[in-house]
């Protein structure tokens, strides 16, 4: 859920974080990470990065025994992102489905992370940010998925949650590998996201000109 200018306005933040992007200390999310700082709010996220986009991937119905019986919510999953390196996954519950997408947006942009894209592909080799720079692998659950650099043209080749997550990390050639029940939408995602977690693991020849 994308906040207005006039809400962002009026954000009060929280916390020291908070504070220094209100302030104007902290310009970008590169310049957050590069700090080794926690988003602590997600009006931080609306506030740097304002084109952030987001789809839910999907909804379920999860009950609670209680005292009283079982008592029932939705569950929502959904993928935030810019199209252009930053993605974050996210869940929420809540006995109206309004507010639990509401929530997994929310937890999706404390969750967001930069993916490092690059053309690690022997094939192709034209040194544009078009799919993952090396071989990564995420696991959530019993699904691991693995990402493997594709050379310009291949597309997504992946299945459609994961295909989605990476649509809205910018990436856009890719091979995929997967192990697993990858019916279980959640895993399926979180494994797909611990993946793009890992292409900033390694330093890359690209990483050794920066300062």
């Amino acid at each position: 859920m994308a906040y207005t200018t006039e809400s962002i306005e009026e954000w009060v933040p929280r916390t020291r974080v908070g504070r220094l992007v209100k302030e104007g200390k902290i310009t970008s999310l590169k310049e957050l990470f590069e700090m080794n700082l926690r988003i602590t709010e997600p009006e931080i996220v609306d506030y740097l990065l304002p084109e952030l986009k987001h789809e839910v991937l999907d909804i379920s119905i999860v009950q609670k025994q209680t005292d009283a019986g079982e008592v029932s919510r939705f569950k929502a999953v959904v993928v935030v992102g810019n199209m252009d390196g930053y993605v974050g996954i996210g869940a929420g519950k809540a006995k109206q489905l309004r507010f639990a997408i509401q929530k997994a947006i929310q937890n999706a942009k404390m969750n967001i992370i930069p993916v490092k894209r690059g053309c690690g592909s022997w094939e192709c080799m034209c040194n544009e940010p078009h799919s993952v720079p090396y071989v990564v692998r995420g696991k959530s659950g019993s699904v691991v998925v693995v990402l493997k650099p594709a050379p310009k043209g291949i597309g997504l080749v992946a299945g459609d949650v994961a295909k989605r997550i990476l649509k809205y990390a910018g990436i856009r050639d890719v091979w995929t590998f997967t192990l697993g029940h990858t019916r279980t939408t959640y895993n399926f995602a979180m494994a797909t996201y611990e993946a793009l977690k890992r292409t900033y693991y390694f330093v890359t020849p690209e990483d050794w000109t920066r300062s």
